[in-house]
């Protein structure tokens, strides 16, 4: 046995393949076994894009724009005014004011704050004393010797000044009935501020009466601060006849700069239905931004400053500074 057989056994011949015929069936089964599953054709399914490229959605319930970064202010142009007008109560007119301001000073503008509200919460929100004033806005509107700039008072925030009010203010009312162009003293009183600012905005009660007229006979814009409740929903109506109203008498420049939903909280679904039908009723005039319901505007309000300032990374703070770059894409001459 010297090559690996038997003795006597004859050695066997080399094995040949033979090849075996293709069949159909081979192919179809040699073309499963070599093709993976994601090796096969894109099917005619689109594609999705990836979650980023995708647009948000706001609160709104709209796509939410990216506001630019305002550029810089356009020197020679007068101060442009804006009233915080609703006449219900406790729906944010106040805190928007405060926050606002300082939102649009951080964006290099100079604004003067007016507390036209006898209650003079704007006054108090920036850390006044109401009893310790000696002259306030009563005292411009209703005695001829005084000036402005000496009842303008600085409110602490880089850029922005106030001028302040108290239970005085109650009084004009009664006494402007008997002016003469009595729905354009505020405009009046205000004219030299407007070479001094970049933006006015007023503070107005909770009413539609004659310190209201005053203040929108003065603007330019109007911004109508919402609490996403029903009840603030209601009202709306009654406050657009009088902005028609002085519209058409004694301001044909006024226009409703925007609505802005307060207090919202998506986690209920009556402020989602409030926000739904607000939107339905007044389309683009809606702010894209919604300022969310949070503790820290009372915290701020208690410590007398913005919530730019008290809580400036705050989603708060966040929402205002975004509130200032919209309306100053609203705001040409600002």
């Amino acid at each position: 046995m010297t090559d690996g057989s038997f003795v006597g056994t004859p050695a066997m011949p080399p094995r040949t393949e033979v090849p075996r015929p293709v069949t159909a069936q081979a192919e179809r089964h040699d073309y499963a076994a070599d093709t993976l599953p994601f090796e096969r054709p894109a099917t005619t399914a689109p594609a999705v894009p990836p979650a980023s490229s995708q647009p948000e959605i706001g609160a709104t319930g709209r796509p939410m724009p990216v506001f630019p970064v305002p550029g810089p202010v356009v020197e020679g142009r007068p101060a442009r005014v804006v009233s915080m007008c609703n006449q219900k109560g406790g729906v944010g007119k106040t805190t928007t004011t405060i926050n606002l301001g300082a939102s649009l000073a951080e964006q290099g503008r100079k604004v003067l704050l007016v507390d036209f509200d006898p209650q003079g919460s704007l006054s108090v929100g920036l850390g006044l004393n109401p009893h310790e004033m000696d002259l306030t806005v009563y005292n411009l509107l209703m005695q001829r010797d005084v000036t402005l700039d000496e009842v303008v008072v600085p409110s602490g925030v880089p850029g922005m000044d106030l001028l302040p009010s108290n239970i005085d203010l109650s009084a004009a009312e009664v006494q402007l009935v008997h002016e003469v162009a009595r729905e354009q003293t505020l405009q009046r009183v205000l004219a030299p501020a407007l070479d001094q600012y970049d933006v006015i905005l007023i503070d107005c009660q909770p009413s539609l009466g004659l310190l209201t007229v005053n203040a929108l006979t003065a603007s330019d814009g109007v911004i109508v601060p919402l609490e996403c409740e029903y009840f603030a929903l209601r009202g709306v109506a009654l406050l657009k006849t009088t902005i028609d109203k002085v519209r058409e008498r004694l301001n044909p420049k006024l226009e409703i700069d925007g609505v802005l939903g307060t207090m919202f909280d998506g986690r209920t679904l009556h402020s989602r239905e409030v926000m739904e039908r607000l939107v339905q009723a007044w389309g683009d005039t809606v702010f894209h931004t919604v300022i969310k319901r949070t503790v820290k505007f009372s915290d701020a309000t208690v410590a007398g400053e913005p919530i730019t300032a008290y809580a400036a990374t705050s989603a708060g703070a966040d929402s205002y500074r975004q509130l200032a770059r919209e309306v100053l894409t609203r705001w040409p001459d600002a």
